[in-house]
């Protein structure tokens, strides 16, 4: 059952950890600057260019604002001579509506009032955004100040968040080369599924064989769950969670889009045999409600990156709390997840971030600690990552 909070007792939850940054001398901040950083490319979502009108792939064409493709990184500097950083999404769009529209909001204000800025940029974007681009770039900022917050406690954002839960969170590969996420010591595995109603009774007898052969390949014992990207339907998602009954799902993730959320609700009540995940597509703390509201979800998934940053992750995680659902962020083993993760008894595991996968320099940069089949808490202060002159360079010039 939802036990709902109200939006006092939410924000009052949020507020604990930052009372102590009160007390500090105020971090006015100076420089407000945003730059793409795609930390992956455009075309693994497929080419551009299409057969017909009814191409199938049209469907699946995400361009260069979304997922890791459009990330960002916002860097934030203040009169204190601290420079917060921030990962955000939204690609050149983002840095359109932070250099356009929300850099008038941050300049000489003072960016220990994180929750506070939160808050009024929320406001001040409602109007346009609430969802999409506007929130992701949203992110990057929050996440840029939450660095500086911590950066000027000199203690990691982890402890700004109450102190560790956990010393460590067990991980989960996402990728199609299961062997190796198992030489990486993985014990649990997420595979793309991207077949769909679309690809008929064949498709549905591939999914089988593909699932029954990674089952068997990670062991009985093996934590194994499946990403549609949106691809299916209700009927389609109630047919394959029968027929899968023997692979031991631990949970499908985002079947529909993210809009069904009476779609989502009728799957959470009726499915059998596993979970149903959602939230990576969904936005702000409002957002989440919503889901918890219908009961459209058995497993909440925010990314800290483009859902509204770790002010978002945290009121999220208070309304896991309250609902006894547990929260599993995308892309968990980021240096931007990891702190909320760790400080959490809400959340139980984290996805792959860079590890195993081929993504680039700065990528690698940004991946928490990671050793046998675990993340753990990065050392330093702020998210534990600074970034070289060199590195910006290459991948952010705008920043140098």
């Amino acid at each position: 059952m939802v036990f709902p909070l109200t939006r006092r007792q939410m924000l009052s939850a949020a507020a604990s950890p930052l009372l102590a940054l009160g007390q500090q001398k105020p971090q006015r901040i100076v420089s407000v600057k945003a730059a793409p950083l795609g930390l992956l490319p455009a075309r693994r979502f497929g080419a551009s260019k299409f057969s017909s009108d009814f191409d199938a792939a049209r469907f699946r064409w995400f361009g260069p604002f979304s997922q890791l493709t459009g990330s960002i990184l916002v860097q934030i500097r203040t009169d204190q001579g601290i420079a917060g950083y921030g990962l955000g999404g939204g690609g050149g769009a983002a840095v359109h509506i932070i250099e356009n529209h929300l850099k008038d909001l941050l300049l000489g204000a003072n960016a220990l009032n994180v929750e506070l800025l939160w808050d009024q940029i929320f406001a001040s974007t409602s109007f346009y955004g609430r969802k999409g681009v506007a929130i992701m770039a949203l992110s990057g900022i929050d996440l840029a100040l939450w660095d500086i917050a911590a950066k000027a406690a000199g203690a990691p954002v982890w402890q700004l968040l109450g102190g560790l839960a956990k010393e460590k969170v067990q991980a989960y590969f996402t990728g199609t080369d299961l062997g190796l996420g198992l030489k990486l010591g993985f014990t649990a595995f997420k595979l793309p599924v991207n077949l769909g109603p679309a690809d008929g009774q064949d498709g549905k007898r591939k999914i089988v064989e593909m699932l029954t052969s990674a089952r068997k390949a990670v062991g009985a014992d093996a934590l194994l769950m499946i990403d549609c990207l949106c691809r299916w339907d209700v009927p389609y998602t109630l047919e394959m969670a029968e027929r899968l009954a023997g692979v031991r799902l631990h949970f499908i993730e985002e079947p529909l889009l993210p809009d069904d959320l009476e779609g989502y609700e009728l799957l959470c009540r009726e499915v059998r045999g596993t979970k149903i995940a959602s939230g990576e597509h969904e936005f702000s703390h409002y957002g989440f409600r919503d889901l918890l509201h219908h009961r459209a979800a058995h497993v909440l998934q925010p990314d800290l990156t483009w859902s509204g940053g770790l002010t978002t992750g945290r009121r999220v995680a208070a309304l896991a709390t309250g609902s006894a659902i547990p929260l599993i962020p995308h892309r968990g083993g980021s240096l931007y997840a990891i702190h909320l993760i760790l400080s959490s008894a809400v959340c139980p595991l984290a996805e792959s971030f860079g590890t195993g996968e081929p993504g680039n320099e700065m990528m690698a940069l940004l991946t928490a600690p990671f050793s046998g089949g675990y993340y753990t808490a990065p050392p330093g202060p702020g998210f534990g990552v600074e970034f070289p002159a060199e590195l910006l360079r290459k991948h952010a010039p705008g920043l140098v």
